[in-house]
């Protein structure tokens, strides 16, 4: 690795411009996005990929080495990454920070505590409820309904067991005895009002009018009402600064915040997006899971809220993936399959179509695996054509840069041929339960939405306290088109069912539960943990 000055530096970054946070990592101050204000703007490239499967589709790795492409082409790419969450590191997913030889360093930093902003979000999180409590039990003069406290408490891993809670029990003086939760830090209203914030004023706004439960006349009672947003904009002060860091290949990336995109908005924050575009000639993102979550709510919450617009989009699939769409199991996918993959492509041509819906260029990056036969590429080739979309093989994590070279020309000659023509799936306007069928409809292609009585309840709610202005961020299942997580490839006919609903104020959306998706994941049967050590010289291994 480079001296993380001179990656800096590479980005016109002076001295006083960048805070060493040892000597692989950097904090940049928000100063240097207001002095590059009115400034030169880069294009913006969206990364997302097909609905995940246990194959792997690699968007991450497929992401760094597009920047890494980018810049062997002599084009001054910046990668703008979230922040990996301890909860999928020691359980499923493991680390965040691609792989093979398109990775992001120091990769074991990034992946545990980093500069500690998931710690400082959990912190201003629990500060928060902490205040709740001490409210409720130091006379609550506005008169807070301690059953209508709908904010919970955060913590970075998963743990199931503290799903349902009941805290302030043994006596009068150890507070308010209430039902109560805790969610995992990535699906906190704090984690995404930091990642959508502008500033350290817009966050203190958006700290304010947190809305943590009603009074007795059902009126919102806000975080500026329990006066803790100075508080929680104080243990977020260092956190609102995104964090500089490189690829294996020199390359700057810029990695801020990581709320999950299947139960909240799923991207970046908005000040490390301004940021790469502000320093490079490209700045390369991505949105989390498939292009049906965590795409349509950066393109329908984060551009929105931003006043950014994309200028192009790559879908990222694997044959492996597309084979397993197709019906084939997860032991059988080495073996070539020609009518698994043509039946699994409907999956990758919906996202594709889907995409197109918002004006956006669209092409496919096909992330290879030593597996794939000759005659599978030349397939998918072919189908790719048939639809109309353009397709480059992409061999990042066996190449690196070199293995990217071929889809980041293909990405410049779209940018300089292909005019996007951004534009959301809805207005404004629209009312919330009419915002949330757009997206089941022509996102997820249900035929109906059907709505729960405490979904409609709250959602009228909502509305009336002046709520049906703003975007709705559905949460559902990442393995499926649909709310049930078995019906894979391009499932129709089905019905989302919207359980609940709750205001993120602070972030500005409507969350839409659908199905039975939690916000805090438990750990499964054999977690990544198990194969994770420290060595007696202290080399950390099994992260990644």
């Amino acid at each position: 690795m480079q001296p993380i000055s001179e990656i800096a530096h590479s980005l016109g970054l002076t001295d006083d411009e960048f805070e060493p946070y040892g000597r692989q990592i950097a904090k940049l101050p928000l100063s240097v996005l207001e002095k590059r204000k009115g400034g030169p703007q880069g294009k913006l490239v969206l990364v997302t990929a097909i609905t995940p499967t246990p194959a792997g589709e690699g968007k991450t790795t497929t992401t760094i080495g597009l920047t890494m492409g980018l810049n062997k082409l002599g084009v001054k790419a910046v990668a703008a990454l979230r922040e990996p969450s301890l909860g999928p590191v020691f359980g499923v997913k493991g680390g965040a920070t691609g792989g093979g030889k398109a990775r992001i360093e120091p990769s074991d930093q990034i992946n545990l505590h980093f500069t500690g902003d998931l710690h400082a979000i959990t912190a201003a999180n629990n500060l928060l409820a902490a205040m709740i409590d001490n409210y409720l039990l130091a006379g609550n003069p506005k008169r807070l309904d301690p059953r209508s406290v709908s904010f919970q408490r955060c913590l970075d891993m998963n743990d199931r067991a503290l799903r349902k809670l009941i805290t302030g029990l043994g006596g009068k003086s150890e507070g308010v005895p209430r039902e109560t939760g805790v969610e995992i830090t990535a699906a906190s209203e704090v984690m995404a009002t930091l990642c959508l914030a502008e500033g350290y004023a817009d966050l203190k706004k958006r700290l304010a009018r947190i809305v943590v439960g009603t009074d007795e006349t059902n009126e919102p009672v806000t975080a500026a009402d329990i006066q803790a947003e100075g508080g929680m904009a104080v243990l977020l002060k260092d956190a609102l600064k995104p964090n500089l860091v490189q690829t294996i290949e020199g390359n700057p990336v810029i990695v801020h915040g990581g709320p999950f995109a299947n139960i909240a908005h799923g991207c970046n924050s908005v000040i490390a997006t301004r940021l790469a575009l502000a320093l490079g000639e490209v700045c390369v993102t991505e949105a989390g899971f498939g292009a049906d979550l965590g795409a349509e709510k950066f393109l329908d919450i984060k551009m929105r809220q931003a006043g950014l617009a994309p200028d192009m989009v790559v879908l990222v699939a694997t044959l492996r993936a597309l084979k397993m769409h197709g019906g084939v199991p997860l032991d059988s996918l080495k073996a070539e399959n020609l009518v698994a993959l043509e039946a699994g492509f409907s999956n990758l041509a919906r996202h594709a179509e889907n995409l197109k819906k918002f004006g956006l260029p669209v092409v496919i990056a096909i992330n290879r695996f030593p597996t794939d036969t000759p005659g599978e590429e030349e397939a998918l080739e072919k189908l790719c054509k048939a639809h109309g979309l353009k397709v480059a093989l992409s061999d990042v994590f066996g190449a690196g840069g070199a293995g990217g070279e071929v889809l980041a020309r293909l990405v410049t000659e779209t940018l300089a041929t292909e005019t996007a023509s951004f534009a959301p799936l809805y207005p404004d306007s629209l009312p919330l339960r009419k915002k949330i069928e757009t997206v089941a409809k022509e996102i997820y292609r249900a035929d109906g939405v059907e709505f729960l009585p405490a979904a409609k309840n709250r959602l009228a709610y909502l509305t009336k306290r002046g709520y049906g202005n703003l975007p709705v961020c559905i949460a559902k299942t990442q393995y499926s088109f649909s709310d049930d997580p078995t019906k894979l490839a391009a499932p129709v006919g089905h019905t989302l069912t919207i359980r609940d609903a709750k205001l993120s104020a602070g972030a500005g959306f409507v969350v839409a539960y659908a199905g039975t998706l939690l916000t805090m994941p438990g750990l499964p049967k054999r977690p990544a943990a198990l194969d994770m050590h420290l060595s007696d010289d202290g080399e950390i291994s099994g992260v990644m």
